[in-house]
């Protein structure tokens, strides 16, 4: 990878995302068992918090992806969706009931909701069509750098300094409140021209209509593609309470999911600029393909060994996957419309979302782990299977001017 060919602004919005991940990483891994052991909630309660929560806010992708294609600017939208989750997040520690968990997560995803579409337009008007999966690989390994320091800190507050739950949550408001410094300080936006813009001022509706008939046909399949394969895709909370059941203790659960971003960050560092070279759908698929083959295999586990290493190895789909799926959404949609199509990008995982983790925490509750891994598995297999029949030879080049 050519470094200097990644603007500065990749760099600053990559480090915003790292500290916002960090903080979020610091909770997310003790969730499972926080809900569990101290709330009790059951499996099926942990995937109506983590589906609602993100169907929910998937809405709010579509309308401010939309929106920042009508505004000159995209990052007062990004700013004030990583401020509510920043406010919001660190409230977890004051929970008596799983219901107040259950809303602080929503608000935390509506923020998340807010912002991510935009962001990654931004992302895709500050960079090169050729250097794109580059920059996303940047982008997301540097994400996932976050997800590493999150559950380190976790980890050592838990089983080093011997802090409670609780306590970690608040502490995990510090790396949240410095990523809203650097976004202020260091993300400069250049404005977009009048031509960049997508027709008709007002969002409605109607104007989502217009932009929805205007998305190519290819980007059309890949979105269902996409909401396919998420489908199989449920919460990676399942895959800490997979380790849970297994024997292995919260805060080495929080060992093992530092280690697994390491996974996603050499993998997302290396598959981007792959994803330039090689094809970004080929290595799409070849991610899903991965994917299918060692959920299925997490599921059948029986032994420790194998079960974390099969954890690890789970972590190098999003390297194949991440950047390809958002070079191609960059791509495919035309300059004045790529936050729509970003927003219909996290609007379908999103909306996939709520139905994978309920039907996973059903199966999982009612026929056991190993059903319900392999079904993920086979929901992967379906998506790779729509994308390789109608996606064949995607032609990408010919929207290379966007």
């Amino acid at each position: 990878m050519k470094n200097a060919k990644i603007p500065s602004i990749v760099i600053a919005l990559g480090i915003v995302s790292l500290l916002t991940d960090a903080s979020s990483e610091m909770i997310y891994p003790l969730l499972p068992a926080f809900l569990t052991q101290v709330l009790g909630a059951t499996p099926a309660a942990l995937g109506l918090i983590e589906g609602l929560a993100e169907s929910t806010s998937a809405l709010l992708k579509v309308a401010s992806g939309s929106f920042a294609d009508r505004m000159p600017r995209r990052k007062p939208l990004v700013i004030a969706g990583y401020g509510i989750a920043a406010i919001v997040r660190p409230l977890v520690a004051f929970a008596q009931t799983w219901p107040f968990i259950l809303a602080v997560r929503f608000t935390d995803r509506v923020g998340k909701g807010i912002r991510s579409a935009p962001r990654d337009a931004l992302l895709a008007d500050s960079t090169a069509p050729e250097n794109r999966g580059a920059a996303y690989g940047v982008h997301r390994a540097l994400d996932h750098t976050g997800a590493v320091i999150g559950p380190l800190s976790a980890s050592f507050c838990l089983l080093t300094l011997g802090l409670g739950y609780r306590d970690i949550f608040l502490i995990a408001a510090i790396p949240a409140i410095i990523s809203l410094i650097v976004l202020f300080a260091f993300v400069h936006e250049v404005p977009r021209k009048a031509a960049q813009l997508a027709n008709g001022k007002a969002l409605s509706l109607k104007n989502l209509r217009t932009d929805w008939l205007r998305l190519p046909r290819e980007l059309k399949i890949l979105l269902f593609a996409i909401f396919v394969f998420t489908l199989g895709n449920s919460s990676d909370a399942f895959l800490i309470l997979r380790l849970n059941d297994a024997g292995i203790s919260p805060g080495y659960s929080a060992l093992a999911w530092a280690a697994l971003h390491l996974v996603k960050v050499a993998a997302t560092w290396v598959g981007g600029p792959m994803s330039d070279r090689l094809g970004a759908s080929r290595m799409m698929v070849a991610g899903w393909l991965w994917y299918a083959v060692i959920f299925a295999a997490y599921g059948l586990a029986t032994d420790h060994t194998a079960i974390i290493t099969l954890f690890l190895l789970y972590g190098l789909h999003f390297g194949f996957a991440e950047p390809a799926e958002r070079a191609l959404v960059a791509s495919l949609a035309p300059i004045e419309l790529r936050g729509t199509a970003f927003g219909l990008f996290y609007f379908v995982t999103g909306m996939a979302a709520l139905p994978a983790s309920l039907l996973f925490g059903w199966l999982f509750q009612t026929y056991g782990v190993a059903v319900a891994f392999c079904t993920g598995g086979a929901l992967a297999l379906t998506a790779c299977l729509i994308v390789w029949i109608s996606l064949k030879g995607l032609p990408t080049k010919r929207f290379a001017a966007y």
